[in-house]
């Protein structure tokens, strides 16, 4: 029986590869890497003797990697962009600061709660100030008042970073029945809200009258008005409460626009360079956190 050794590959004698593959030389390699050229030349005939064959051709007016050589520089560099990350990741593990993060009211109650516990497991020293509410306004508050702005947009508009596109649908009591000969009693949020705007042009636009029977600024007051069966509301097919349904087509409920949601966030300021970097670390968290929902789905 063959026995086989294992090779092991040195992240240094892998830095010292790529850089004479990048610089075509080694003098210009070594100073680079801040060594001297013998140092250079000796870490890559180390790297030649362990795997037993040749990485570089050295005949020519400059330095080429051999198919071998430019084979394990590929491997090369995602083992040393690997290394960087995982460096990073140590040292932003202490990372401190605070980060303003403001996101519309069922995010904040039902989505954001696990995503920040994530957060803040893997990040001790953050501190993350959540507000909650209409969003249509907060992003013009970023740097003032917020570092971070989760906020819901009309599909296609908004600018920032697209996190989750959500379909808009009514909602009403599993026993709720629309009037007849009656306007539809909504459970809406105050002006300003994209909910309201769309509900009210949607029953105009099919000539179905309605009136505001109830303002609230979060969803569960309207949820629990919709619940008891006092009036009809709207919200995402993402956060549906699971205690009421969906109206049928049946009944005569025009259709709602899709919402982009979006993630924006604040100029790095001057002098808040730890905050800032805090702000950095949440915001993709959260772009990761949105992303794996979205793959789950």
């Amino acid at each position: 029986m063959v026995m086989r050794m294992s090779v092991g590959l040195e992240l240094d004698l892998l830095r010292a590869l790529v850089a004479v593959a990048d610089h075509g030389s080694f003098t210009r390699a070594a100073a680079a890497l801040h060594r001297t050229q013998s140092a250079v030349s000796m870490q890559i005939a180390r790297l030649e003797a362990r795997l037993g064959t040749t990485l570089l051709d050295r005949g020519g007016a400059a330095v080429t990697p051999t198919p071998a050589g430019e084979a394990l520089v590929g491997h090369a560099r995602r083992m040393l962009r690997l290394e960087a990350e995982a460096i990073g990741r140590v040292r932003d593990h202490g990372a401190a600061g605070r980060v303003r993060l403001g996101v519309m009211d069922d995010y904040g109650s039902l989505l954001l709660p696990a995503m920040l516990a994530g957060f803040a497991r893997a990040y001790p020293r953050v501190a993350v100030e959540m507000e909650t509410g209409l969003t249509a306004r907060m992003p013009d508050r970023l740097g003032r008042d917020f570092d971070l702005v989760i906020a819901m947009h009309p599909a296609g508009e908004g600018g920032g970073t697209l996190v989750a596109r959500e379909r808009i649908l009514w909602a009403a009591a599993p026993g709720w029945r629309a009037p007849v000969g009656q306007p539809l009693p909504l459970a809406l949020y105050p002006t300003g809200c994209l909910f309201r705007r769309w509900a009210t042009a949607a029953l105009d636009g099919a000539g179905r009258p309605w009136r505001l029977a109830y303002v609230a600024h979060g969803q569960a007051a309207v949820e629990a008005i919709a619940a008891e069966g006092l009036a009809v509301t709207v919200v995402k097919a993402g956060t549906f409460p699971t205690r009421l349904r969906r109206p049928a087509a049946a009944e005569g409920l025009p259709a709602l626009p899709d919402a982009d949601v979006r993630l924006h966030r604040a100029p790095p300021r001057p002098g808040g360079e730890a905050d800032d970097r805090a702000a950095v670390l949440l915001a993709d968290h959260l772009e990761a956190a949105f992303a794996a929902r979205a793959a789950l789905s």
